[in-house]
């Protein structure tokens, strides 16, 4: 048995598309959890509905995510997407099977896997970390060792890391007594070394043994911070870095996720119009009537043009393509397959 956890908030089009993908693809044996934050019950309801097995648990913020959903509808007030569960996720982790898939309601399978021969060769190699996907960044394989294990499943060892314990890490991450700076001043990093230490970790797309990833959200208390992420990650990796099949990742990838929407306007501010909240409450009552296909397109994202057939006048169309246009741009500055 391996557990599937899906983190959730406000898209439950994009959840059925992902739950849907699993049942689909997904082969072995296993069970899955959803982990919501705080999307309104109606939509939740649809979700139980149409998956009966799938185990819905919500977060201590609930009720208040659930109200910030509503007054954001009615008066424009901002969801702090900062704010994140992390409390039940580490509960769920703790108490998780041996290895887990942890992923969001935005991320979906494209091709068959079996689970239970993902697992058995973990074990057997000592992989601590398998990437099921990795947005079709190949630009940063400059900076790995790459090697074929198995017919699945290829070993990633990052070259020239900096590692240290995990006072160092913070220094370097965090620039502590300017330990950065000094490093910077020598020669020795640059703008994109702290980069490089993403290969460390999956937040989307990651199977990985228990004790890794509650190792890398040791200290995040309820915040968004990736620093603190890298530094638990490089301090670990550091302490087992003779392992050369730690971190591994598929031969090709299983998992997609979207550049065309977000769960708040938080992460993603472009400095125009567009309101992701309100695109995200028109499509959501539309899936909820059983007018927006939830796979439509599958196994790539919906078209732009499908999502227009849904809004209303107050959603700029032009202002939405902007939005995405400059979400995509900012991914592929980095190397990554947007679509």
């Amino acid at each position: 048995m391996t557990d599937i956890f899906i983190k959730s908030f406000n898209r439950p089009f994009y959840l059925d598309r992902c739950l849907t993908s699993v049942y689909r693809l997904v082969s072995g044996s296993f069970r899955v959890t959803v982990l919501d934050d705080g999307t309104p019950q109606k939509y939740m309801e649809r979700i139980r509905e149409k998956f009966p097995e799938v185990k819905i648990l919500t977060s201590e913020n609930y009720p208040k995510k659930n109200e910030a959903i509503a007054e954001n509808l009615s008066s424009g007030k901002e969801i702090n997407g900062f704010e994140i569960p992390t409390e039940l996720w580490i509960s769920v982790a703790q108490n998780a099977t041996e290895y887990f898939i942890m992923t969001e309601d935005d991320v979906w399978f494209t091709r068959e896997i079996n689970i239970d021969s993902l697992v058995s060769e973990m074990k057997n190699l000592d992989v601590s970390l398998l990437k099921l996907g990795w947005l079709g960044n190949f630009r940063d394989d400059q900076n790995l060792e790459i090697e074929n294990l198995s017919e699945d499943i290829q070993r990633t060892v990052p070259k020239n890391l900096f590692l240290g314990n995990e006072k160092v890490m913070e220094a370097f991450f965090y620039n502590k007594l300017k330990f950065f700076t000094f490093l910077y001043k020598l020669g020795k990093v640059d703008n994109f070394t702290q980069r490089k230490y993403w290969a460390l970790v999956s937040i989307l797309m990651g199977l990985y043994r228990k004790d890794y990833w509650l190792e890398t959200w040791k200290n995040i208390h309820g915040k968004v911070d990736e620093k603190r992420q890298l530094t638990n990650a490089a301090a670990f990796y550091r302490n087992n870095q003779n392992n050369r099949n730690f971190i591994a990742r598929l031969n090709r990838e299983a998992l997609k996720t979207t550049f065309q929407s977000s769960a708040t306007n938080s992460y993603h501010r472009y400095g125009n119009a567009f309101d992701v909240n309100l695109f995200n409450h028109q499509i959501s009552e539309s899936w909820l009537k059983g007018d927006f296909d939830a796979m439509q397109n599958f196994p790539d994202d919906f078209s732009i043009e499908y999502f227009e057939k849904f809004l209303d006048e107050k959603i700029d169309r032009n202002e939405m393509r902007s939005w995405i246009g400059q979400f995509k741009q900012q991914y592929k500055n980095l190397g990554c397959d947007v679509g």
